[in-house]
């Protein structure tokens, strides 16, 4: 390149979208009890004393007499046991 020669640049480059933009990888839904049961393999016993212990997302209030979890808080718990070592 010669001296006086100045790079062109794009003036449109496109900049990457910023994350709460992007639609989710999966679906987002709530999940019901025998749901999480079956997704990380606990009953409901352990799921509440880990919930306890703050070892486990909480549960949301959906009505007086229903609860149900996350699906993304519950696919995150379950992502970080999966990088844990064994």
């Amino acid at each position: 390149m010669m001296p006086d020669e100045t790079l062109e640049t794009s003036e449109t480059s496109e900049t990457p979208e910023a994350p709460e933009m992007l639609p989710p990888a999966v679906e987002r839904r709530i999940l019901r009890r025998p749901e999480v049961e079956r997704r990380i393999g606990f009953g409901r016993s352990q799921i509440y004393k880990m919930i306890l212990e703050g070892r486990f997302p909480k549960a949301k209030r959906l009505g007086i007499r229903a609860v149900g979890w996350d699906s993304a808080e519950v696919d995150r718990w379950i992502a970080e046991r999966l990088q844990q070592p064994a």
